[in-house]
């Protein structure tokens, strides 16, 4: 198993520098990670400095309160994947959801995953932190036959990160075929280990050298 290309190398915080970018982009080169995580401001940036690797760019949509419209969320999806964006992680209407609008929720994603298209991945984050098994287990399924291809944990900018049993929950919900993204708080391979084991096939983590280290 190479765990490096389970890593999405990420760096979301909003005084994210220059210096810091480039620090993060070539590590990514370096330790052949999946893909890098990155603000929309950065898509273009990192796009043009991994294009001779085979990292892609991951950028956030509706991050990190998923509460933008679903005409805002296509709109700076589809201006990412124009930036050279490959993967694409948006954040459900996390109110919507609580309010048990889950037709809100279901439009809200598929506006995404219908601009993304063939063009781009698209990974639901439906912050599991703030959301009951019940409605975890509803906002999976919604991902899922919306046509997305990951369902992920968290945000990191929440009250919690991914756990095993969120980990494990999503996967017996979305089934084999989906992709499961455990991301928020995974720090050590130990922790990376656990989170496959339980279903997870992909890791957001700014500490990604110290989990294939």
């Amino acid at each position: 198993m190479k765990l490096n290309k389970f890593i999405d190398h990420t760096l979301l915080k909003a005084d994210a520098t220059k210096e810091q970018m480039d620090v993060l982009l070539q590590e990514a080169i370096e330790y052949d990670f999946m893909s890098v995580c990155v603000n929309p401001t950065w898509v273009e940036y990192a796009a043009e400095k991994l294009k001779d690797s085979d990292v892609v760019v991951c950028t956030v949509i509706g991050f990190p309160l998923g509460a933008n419209t679903s005409a805002v969320k296509a709109y700076e999806s589809s201006t990412a994947i124009d930036e050279g964006a490959k993967e694409i992680d948006m954040v459900i209407n996390i109110g919507a959801a609580k309010s048990g609008n889950w037709d809100l929720v279901a439009s809200d994603i598929k506006a995404v995953v219908d601009v993304a298209d063939e063009d781009a991945i698209v990974k639901v984050i439906i912050e599991t932190a703030l959301l009951t098994d019940e409605e975890k287990v509803k906002a999976s399924q919604l991902a899922k036959e919306a046509g997305a291809d990951f369902v992920k944990t968290s945000t990191g900018f929440s009250t919690g990160g991914a756990t095993l049993e969120d980990v494990r929950l999503m996967r017996e919900t979305v089934g084999p075929e989906m992709g499961v993204k455990a991301s928020g708080g995974v720090s050590n391979r130990e922790e990376a280990l656990a989170m496959i084991d339980a279903g997870a096939t992909r890791i957001g983590a700014s500490k990604g050298i110290a989990i294939v280290s």
